[in-house]
């Protein structure tokens, strides 16, 4: 015989229940065709054991998110949430301001939130924060920034991409990728410095992309194609797409990859070591990324206050 309350545990998953216990109680249940009300035990408890998590839908022209990494991203952030048995509530595009993630919380649809991508919504978060909401968010953070903020050191990526293309024999570089959002304007920075702490006389020059699809970037690639006289040596995109998409554009352009060109990526998607040829780029390591977000807002569910955090950053040389 087992008790109703060993059973309620046991059925909770409750570490206070031990292996063979729980092991029988679920083999009777299953036995019988029970299956918990996950719905009602939530209702019960004090928490919901979910987490909602917000895309940065509004970067993206008609919400279509097409860059690969933020996919890598929330697929980390589902496996660490899973690990710890919370449930995943993924945010509609249109719930993306302070009154919808507040009427979440009030409603009990989740317990907090995970943001992937801050965007140009930095002013919605700080709101947000400002009601006490546990919330961590995927970016960089600002200096003023009252809410915790995960993310790659992405000025020392632009460094680190600016230093491998200067060993490479590289003076003239072409940065792609729109400076205005905060992270991106942060490689951009790393990559000046390189350029600047060289030693030698190096242009830096820019073409400002306002989408992250590759279709995007190969059209841009070709209109620039068209109108310079001298192509640059080196380019540094803001992500593996772009970088992609360049490579494809001037390959049909002629010009040799990396014979008479490097390209640096950013985020090492996985099909980044596939391409032909692999590129070069800088990897943000998703997996501990998405362990760091959830630990972090599981921290502030219990009451803490964690500081921001930033995870490895690292440049993978390959064959552009």
């Amino acid at each position: 015989m087992v008790s109703k309350p060993t059973v309620s545990r046991a059925l909770s998953n409750s570490p206070l229940v031990n292996k063979a216990t729980r092991e029988h109680v679920l083999a009777v249940a299953n036995e019988h065709g029970y299956a918990v009300n996950r719905n009602a035990q939530k209702l019960r408890g004090k928490r919901t054991n979910t987490i909602a998590v917000s895309l940065d839908f509004g970067s993206h022209r008609k919400n279509h998110i097409s860059d690969p990494f933020m996919f890598e991203l929330l697929a980390g952030v589902s496996e660490a949430l899973g690990d710890r048995n919370q449930d995943l509530l993924l945010c509609a595009p249109n719930h993306n301001d302070t009154l919808s993630f507040q009427q979440i919380l009030m409603s009990r649809g989740a317990d907090g939130f995970i943001v992937l991508g801050q965007g140009h919504r930095e002013d919605m978060l700080s709101e947000f924060a400002e009601t006490g909401a546990p919330i961590v968010v995927w970016g960089a953070a600002p200096e003023d920034a009252n809410y915790c903020v995960v993310g790659s050191d992405n000025y020392l990526g632009g460094q680190l991409a600016g230093r491998h293309l200067v060993e490479q024999g590289r003076r003239h570089f072409l940065f792609v990728g729109d400076p205005s959002f905060r992270e991106i304007g942060m490689r951009r920075a790393g990559l000046q410095n390189a350029a600047d702490e060289s030693g030698f006389e190096i242009e830096v020059d820019d073409i400002e992309l306002h989408s992250f699809s590759y279709e995007s970037a190969f059209v841009a690639a070709n209109r620039y194609l068209d109108v310079i006289e001298t192509p640059p040596d080196a380019v540094f995109a803001f992500n593996d797409s772009t970088a992609m998409a360049f490579i494809a554009a001037f390959r049909d352009a002629g010009i040799s990859v990396p014979h008479d060109i490097s390209i640096v990526g950013y985020n090492d998607i996985p099909s980044a070591a596939y391409f032909c040829p692999p590129v070069t780029t800088i990897r943000q390591d998703i997996h501990q990324a998405g362990r760091v977000l959830v630990a972090k807002l599981m921290r502030i569910l219990d009451g803490e206050t964690p500081a921001s955090a930033l995870i490895k950053t690292k440049l993978i040389v390959r064959g552009t």
